[in-house]
């Protein structure tokens, strides 16, 4: 249960016990403050933050914000008890969006890039090599396929390889022809997208 600080009562507790808790890799210790609230009842409560080192020495003095209706909600007027959790908390909120984000941004920029090479690119004829797996990439402990063709530039004589967008069902069956259609972007060969419209579309 949280505390308002707005609502919230100062008193002055003594921490009398350090509650050690174990886990498979680290000891972490929890003080357990006793104070007095505004109706004159002792409280005791333990802190919702722990540490090892121990923050909080037995006998110590602290400080302790409290609501006085609900005065075992307690919490040690320390800038890691009030704040620790919804910093850790916000901080995972910032990661997972900062991860959805830079997907969504990843799946823009390519829609994009394939529009943009449906207009404007150029088709050529690249030579069916295989099929790999993108380890890369897991989901429900799937790796998708990837349908990988070179082709030689006719004037330079420098081999590109090009990939195909990740497949969820492997493709080697339905693949009967040499060539594959690639569209790419003459002035930017690494800009390219594979045309796998010729494959079957797998059902939902």
């Amino acid at each position: 249960m949280t505390i308002t600080l707005e609502r919230a009562t100062e008193a002055t507790g003594t921490v009398i016990d350090l509650e050690r808790s174990r886990s498979s890799d680290s000891t972490t210790y929890y003080p357990v403050v006793v104070f007095e609230d505004i109706r004159g009842r002792e409280i005791e409560f333990r802190s919702r933050s722990g540490s090892n080192p121990p923050s909080f020495s037995r006998g110590e003095r602290v400080s302790v914000f409290y609501e006085p209706s609900t005065p075992e909600s307690a919490r040690i007027n320390s800038f890691f008890s009030l704040w620790g959790l919804p910093m850790i908390l916000g901080g995972m909120g910032l990661v997972f969006g900062a991860i959805g984000g830079g997907m969504l941004l990843f799946g823009w920029k390519k829609s994009r890039s394939q529009a943009y090479l449906k207009d404007h690119g150029t088709e050529v004829l690249a030579t069916f090599s295989s099929v790999e797996q993108n380890t890369s990439l897991t989901v429900n402990g799937r790796n998708p396929f990837r349908i990988v063709c070179h082709w030689q530039h006719p004037q330079t004589g420098e081999l590109h390889v090009f990939r195909s967008d990740n497949l969820w069902f492997d493709p080697s069956n339905h693949i009967q022809q040499e060539t594959v259609p690639v569209l790419v972007d003459e002035a930017n060969l690494k800009r390219y997208w594979v045309d796998t419209s010729f494959l079957p579309k797998l059902a939902s």
